[in-house]
């Protein structure tokens, strides 16, 4: 179980969002907290504490007026810390090379990956095709419906496919990936404890790593999380931490990955 970081970037700045929240109209998003620090200062401060694998995640639209100032914060963060995080928002198989050309070790893909609310798999063979699947990270964040079932979303998580979140899923999606991302939009920023339901089902597929984020927002938190993956996961955390406004310090987050026993 390893502590990813990350470094969320909308409308050119960084900040951390209620996930649920973001809507491209109007480029509009609620807000907890914007950070007086530019993307590179987290960037750094990652590179120092060793933590590799965090996520750059750029909220923004390609059609949106505030994209370039979005990219251009997200281009710096990688050149600060090269070979150190991944990035993802608006990834194609024709631009993913860029990013990595910039310093990014992955990219992440959602909407390129899920196209019109199914597995788009001519364009996952392309990314392949054009990065190298060890470069490639899918992001099946997604929200649950009245049937119980946790299904993916895509553009920015306003929109659900008809793909539900199952091993099987996992499966053949893991042929095609480094790694998998998973938000449990429903609670992501709010930092009002984790998806049990959802880690349960991350728990048991036994191939690529998983990084889940949503709703730890305190050490029981954490703990909580730990004991039900089984440490088998690994685990962001945004607007709950001191570094982004919020109750939990980074220093004890990176004590208890190392010293779990210890609180």
């Amino acid at each position: 179980m390893r502590f990813r970081p990350c470094i969320d970037i909308h409308n050119g700045k960084v900040k951390q969002i209620i996930g649920g929240s973001l809507r491209d109209e109007g480029n509009q998003a609620q807000e907890n907290f914007i950070s007086r620090y530019d993307s590179t200062f987290y960037a750094r401060k990652y590179r120092e504490d060793g933590l590799d694998g965090g996520h750059v995640i750029m909220l923004n639209a390609p059609d949106s007026s505030y994209y370039e100032a979005t990219k251009n914060a997200a281009l710096e963060a990688l050149g600060a810390y090269p070979g150190g995080m991944q990035i993802g928002g608006g990834i194609t198989a024709e631009n993913a090379s860029e990013y990595l050309k910039a310093g990014a070790s992955h990219v992440i893909v959602t909407s390129y990956a899920f196209c019109v609310g199914r597995i788009h798999w001519e364009n996952i063979r392309r990314l392949c095709e054009a990065v190298g699947r060890e470069h490639v990270v899918l992001d099946l964040s997604c929200r649950s419906k009245e049937d119980g079932f946790f299904y993916v979303v895509t553009d920015r998580w306003q929109k659900f496919t008809d793909v539900k979140l199952e091993i099987p899923v996992l499966e053949k999606l893991g042929e095609f990936c480094d790694e998998f991302l998973v938000h449990g939009v429903d609670v992501e920023g709010k930092a009002s404890g984790i998806m049990g339901d959802l880690v349960q089902i991350l728990k048991t597929y036994r191939g690529r790593k998983i990084t889940y984020a949503g709703g730890i927002g305190s050490i029981e938190h954490l703990k909580e999380f730990q004991k039900l993956s089984e440490g088998k996961l690994d685990f962001t955390i945004g607007s709950a931490l001191d570094l982004f406004g919020g109750r939990i310090p980074y220093e004890h987050v990176l004590k208890f990955t190392d010293k779990p026993d210890a609180f």
